[in-house]
């Protein structure tokens, strides 16, 4: 009977250190999914307050500058279409909220470049107020949506490791939604062709000169300007707005 003691007493050890192993896998999924929602909530509060300034930005704007409309009009769709998302998913994050509030963003951002040609406007103390909240507005909304998005793909990573994988699948832990820009200009990476770089003669710089108007056409020089998006691209988390 002695030499069975030892061996049990391993099994129940093992068993012990499992089942605690267990517990705890389970009690940082849950502590990680609150986190996860109450960081959400700071970026839902700074999207609400974006909601509520907007109106008054684009109401301060038609006073000065009429001939802008159709921007206005996008904006003010934008806003009450996100809005309604925001409803409809009862404040939880999806994709297409995201898009929406990053058009949205964008939106907003052109028409505070756009202003830069109305110089009344421009002095105009309300809509210099409004300016400075709706970019104070964007850098939290930027900042908590990184410190959410980290928190999603600490706890996402969890949810698909191995074995933590085992205590999510067995208590329905599902993974969480990012907030950010799923936007495929942004994200497109230039093409670039090595290959092609790499068999070019080296007398080919100075021949370039001396090719004709149809040669050059079949391998044309982008213009500077065309690759704008790419290289010019701001963070979509921090939209560039202007003090």
């Amino acid at each position: 009977m002695e030499f069975l003691i030892f061996p049990l007493l391993i099994i129940v050890l093992i068993a012990v250190g499992v089942i605690v192993w267990g517990f705890s896998a389970y009690n940082g999924f849950v502590k990680s999914r609150n986190i996860i929602q109450e960081s959400w909530r700071q970026i839902d509060v700074e999207l609400n307050r974006r909601y509520e300034l907007i109106p008054n930005l684009v109401e301060t704007v038609r006073g000065y500058a009429a001939h802008e409309r159709n921007t206005l009009e996008q904006i003010t769709a934008l806003r009450n279409q996100a809005r309604a998302l925001a409803g409809q998913t009862h404040g939880e994050p999806s994709q297409q909220r995201a898009a929406v509030e990053q058009q949205l963003t964008q939106a907003v951002q052109g028409l505070l470049v756009t202003v830069e040609a109305y110089p009344d406007l421009k002095s105009n103390t309300n809509f210099l107020q409004l300016q400075r909240e709706l970019t104070d507005t964007e850098d939290r909304i930027a900042a908590a949506r990184r410190f959410y998005n980290a928190n999603v793909r600490d706890y996402n990573t969890r949810v698909e490791s191995v074995p933590s994988n085992l205590i999510a699948n067995f208590a329905k832990f599902e993974k969480a939604t990012y907030f950010e820009v799923n936007d495929p200009i942004v994200r497109q990476a230039p093409d670039v062709n090595f290959g092609e770089i790499s068999q070019r003669p080296a007398a080919a710089p100075q021949a370039t000169p001396q090719l004709g108007a149809e040669q050059q056409g079949a391998n044309p020089v982008l213009p500077p300007q065309q690759y704008a998006p790419e290289t010019q691209q701001q963070p979509a988390d921090r939209p560039p707005f202007q003090g």
